[in-house]
């Protein structure tokens, strides 16, 4: 046909090819054959060439499995190797007695380089404990330092590690020497070469290679047989569309970052991805094995293999925590497992458990740090607090000054140890109560310098702390404590002190350590601080309590006494006890208390003793002394009330005695305060009836009354305050029992011995108050030291009077005072008899160092003295009294009154009349 088309000829499967394609282009032809065998195109030959391809990556990764394997046996032999040598070179004998001599290198370097050459290792050292070389084949590097640390070594148990050297792979063991009581005295580290190792992949490189190629064989041969069932399998895919979902497989399972497992119906592993070889620490040749033979946990495997469902199940899989989800496929056909690695999540709940725990330790120091006002206790607080919670040891110094309640001037690197805790008591560390000076270079001086706490992560490595004590240092690392944090105690910008916390135990303490350890000694220095100044303030008042009581008693005749003060435990109070001397050889004893503490109650305290010591002064009786220091009690209310001052004092209390040891009566009165105490000679102890009335301040002018008391001689009157017998939670009726009790046992002791044995049965305890005691045994006056005359109301009577007087003084052997005493008693009953009112009496008393003269009438009316000039007739008597006596006054009683003259009989004291005005004769 003359205009009919050409067609492109067919190919042999009648598909059309282009123009070149045809017998006129041979050589293009014959180009395309070799892509097509690289690349075939039936299904029996990508069957072949798949085959082909994954017989040679078998083939490659068996030798590279044979050749990790053999690697592995290698280091492992290379290991042992040198570990029997260390170990045959540290337990051999002599070998520790030559690391404990002298000279360590010259006893042990031969014997290493022989037992190096004998067993092919590269090298052999001997260390001490510390990592300074004993021995090495090259002689220069003897005596240097080994960073490594060994601290497993020196514990015990021997130390491995594989590291690259210059002559390639090496095994390092290291082992510890122990002498005969198990303590570590050096080191012996062999290194050998993985290559001295005999290799034996070499040997089974052909068998594999033989073996490759005749499955390479049965793979050509077979690839024929499977043709038509792959193409049946893969449903007609051809090559290309069945690499794509390779791909697309192997890229979506390995590129996950869970985990997946595929395992059969019997727990045997059919595939998994290289996130879960990577989290079960897999060997390459896992495929095919039972879950249960893979090194896995038995509880993980036991999971696997059982193939029941599971969700979000926890294992622990070496350091990796990991989430496990297992869904069964079907009933016998398998089960799919995903692994999720939830370390990270762990590792944060972990920090928030420490946040929580530090928290909670802090929240612990504020309510168990400071609960009272005393240094030492606020000190030991910080450290039971710190101690297990945060450290194992933890120890508190304080400067001198604060102490002693005192600022502190300047940083001081000398201070005393008051708190010490720990989890054992057997620590080398100094114990309380040590003075502690630290060296410049110590952590504990460069926290106090620069005020910021000082971490030592290794103490082993410290050389300033070292330095302080090197044989402590050496037992205190020698027990195990590893590491400390070093803080100094400061508030309102001045260093108090320094506490030091020490880890044994647990984990060597790091940076994140420092923030809370700041924080717990801030916040004990505070409450330190707050305890120095009451201390400060408590010995002040104290000190100022102390100069208000009297230092020393009276010697006297009517009574021996003896006293005890206690102040209280929780701050200064107003008790207070006195005994005043009363003309005619009398003893006043007071006891009072003032309410409230501090230095107001101390400052009132003493207003009122030298108010009392006034009034005595004056002579005046119990109730009317009482009376008057309600009235002052009241005013300094009153002037505090308008001062605005809120600590003023809200009353008192004070009970008064009056002592005559002439007659042995004794006068009380009592306001408010607890009754005496009165041990009879025979040693019954009784609770005499006295009239009470209001406490001081708070009666408002009610009456006191007194009573009257005969005491025998030899009784002991008991005065005490408030503070002895009343106690928290204890009635003071049980108080006054336990007294009577504690009196009832002191029969024939002795008054101190009395006033000790009293404060120890009743504040075994301690005690909240302080304590006033007053133990008084009483005395009578012989009737030989007494004299007494009535006086006529006739100045006739005088020269009789002073006759007998002068008798009675020859009588008791005192002829030096006859002068002097007829001078007295002349002028004293004459006066009596011209200015005053029957009855008249005249009373001589011999005391052990006195003779008083006291002269009573009927009248109250209280002469005075003045001074006569010298053309006065009169006026001269009562100045000539005062100047021949030591001391004399008048006294009231409820008939008249009485005026008393007092000599003193020891050498030198008798009066004086220089000055006397006499006219010119």
């Amino acid at each position: 046909m003359g205009n009919s088309r050409q067609y492109a000829p067919a190919d042999s499967r009648g598909e059309r090819v282009p123009p070149e394609a045809g017998p006129q282009s041979p050589t293009r032809s014959a180009g395309r054959r070799v892509p097509s065998l690289l690349k075939p195109r039936s299904v029996a030959g990508q069957v072949f060439l798949l085959q082909l391809v994954v017989l040679l990556l078998l083939i490659a990764t068996a030798v590279v499995v044979l050749v990790i394997q053999d690697r592995n046996r290698a280091i492992q032999e290379a290991g042992d190797r040198s570990l029997v040598a260390a170990e045959s070179f540290a337990n051999a004998p002599g070998t520790a007695e030559a690391m404990q001599s002298d000279n360590p290198t010259a006893a042990l370097q031969p014997h290493a380089e022989a037992v190096r050459r004998k067993t092919g290792v590269d090298y052999v050292v001997a260390l001490s404990p510390y990592g300074f070389r004993w021995t090495h084949p090259d002689p220069d590097q003897i005596g240097k330092h080994v960073s490594p640390s060994y601290d497993k070594a020196l514990e015990g148990e021997p130390h491995q590690t594989t590291f690259d050297s210059s002559l390639g792979k090496a095994v390092d063991s290291t082992v510890a020497v122990f002498d005969d009581k198990g303590t570590a005295v050096g080191l012996v580290t062999v290194g050998v070469t993985v290559d001295k190792v005999t290799s034996v992949v070499q040997h089974q490189l052909p068998v594999i290679f033989a073996s490759g190629g005749a499955a390479l064989l049965l793979a050509a041969g077979g690839s024929a047989l499977v043709s038509g069932r792959l193409r049946r399998q893969t449903r007609g895919l051809g090559p290309v569309e069945m690499t794509r979902m390779y791909e697309h497989h192997d890229a979506v399972l390995h590129a996950v970052r869970e985990g997946v497992i595929i395992l059969d119906g019997v727990g045997s592993l059919l595939l998994v991805n290289d996130e879960a070889r990577r989290l079960l620490a897999l060997p390459p040749d896992a495929e095919g094995k039972p879950v249960t033979a893979l090194g896995l946990s038995p509880a993980l495997a036991g999971l696997l293999g059982s193939g029941r469902a599971a969700t979000d199940k926890v294992f622990l899989a070496g350091d990796t925590l990991l989430a496990v989800n297992v869904r069964p496929v079907g009933p016998k056909e398998g089960s799919v497992a995903t692994l999720r690695d939830t370390t990270e999540l762990r590792a944060l709940a972990g920090r928030a458990d420490v946040a929580r725990g530090r928290l909670q330790l802090l929240y612990e120091a504020g309510t168990r740090i400071g609960t009272t006002l005393d240094m030492k206790r606020t000190a030991e607080e910080l450290t039971e607090v710190a101690v297990e919670r945060f450290a194992d040891f933890a120890t508190v110094e304080l400067v001198e000054p604060v102490l002693l309640g005192e600022e502190p001037t300047e940083v001081s690197r000398e201070m005393r140890r008051i708190a010490a805790a720990g989890i054992r008591d057997d620590a080398p560390l100094h114990s309380v109560g040590t003075l502690m000076r630290y060296v410049p270079d110590n952590p504990v001086t460069i926290a106090l310098t620069t005020g910021r706490p000082v971490l030592v992560p290794q103490l082993a490595l410290a050389d300033g702390w070292r330095g302080q004590d090197p044989e402590r240092t050496r037992k205190v690392v020698d027990y195990g404590i590893h590491s400390m944090i070093s803080v100094a105690l400061q508030a309102r910008g001045q260093v108090l002190g320094v506490v030091e916390f020490w880890r044994s135990q647990q984990d060597p303490f790091e940076s994140d350590d420092l923030s809370p350890a700041e924080e717990l000694a801030t916040r004990a220095a505070v409450c330190i601080d707050n305890a120095r100044r009451y201390t400060r303030e408590h010995t002040t008042a104290v000190t100022l309590q102390r100069s208000l009581l009297p230092g020393s008693l009276p010697e006297l005749s009517a009574l021996e006494v003896g006293h005890r003060y206690l102040p209280a435990q929780a701050g200064v109070g107003g008790d207070w006890y006195d005994v005043i001397p009363l003309p005619g050889a009398r003893v006043a004893l007071v006891v009072g208390d003032v309410v409230g503490h501090g230095l107001h109650a101390a400052a009132t305290m003493g207003r009122l003793r030298t108010a009392v010591h006034n009034f005595a002064a004056l002579d005046l009786p119990p109730d009317d002394l009482l009376l008057h220091l309600d009235d002052l009690i009241t005013r300094i209310d009153q002037d505090a009330a308008a001062q605005g001052n809120t600590e003023a004092v809200t009353g008192a209390t004070c009970l008064y005695a009056v002592y005559d040891p002439v007659s042995g009566r004794c006068v009380l009165a009592r306001a408010g305060h607890p009754g005496p105490a009165l041990v009879s000679p025979d040693g019954s102890v009784t609770f005499p009836d006295i009239p009470v009335a209001p406490p001081l301040g708070v009666g408002g002018g009610l009456p006191v009354e007194t009573a009257e008391l005969l005491l025998p001689a030899g009784s002991r009157l008991v005065l005490y305050t408030d503070g002895l017998v009343e106690a928290r939670g204890r009635d003071i009726d049980v108080g006054l029992g336990m007294l009577k009790e504690a009196l009832a046992r002191t029969d024939g002791a002795t008054l101190d011995d009395t006033c000790g044995a009293v404060l120890d049965a009743m504040l075994a305890a301690g005690s909240h108050d302080d304590v006033a005691l007053l133990v008084a045994r009483t005395r009578l006056l012989d009737p030989e030291q007494v004299a007494e005359w009535e006086v006529p109301d006739d100045p006739a009577a005088v020269p009789r009077i002073r006759a007998e007087a002068t008798r009675r003084l020859e009588a008791w052997g005192l002829g030096e005072a006859v002068f002097t005493t007829e001078l007295i008693v002349s002028e004293l009953v004459t006066n009596a008899i011209r200015y005053g009112a029957s009855p008249i009496a005249l009373r001589l008393l011999r005391d052990h160092d006195s003779l008083i003269c006291e002269v009573g009438d009927g009248t109250s009316t209280s002469p005075h003295l003045r001074r006569a000039t010298l053309t006065d007739e009169g006026g001269r008597g009562l100045f000539l009294v005062a100047q021949l006596s030591r001391r004399w006054g008048t006294r009231y009683t409820d008939r008249g009154k009485i005026i008393w003259a007092e000599q003193a009989l020891d050498a030198g004291a008798a009066g004086s009349l220089s000055g006397f005005p006499m006219a010119d004769l």
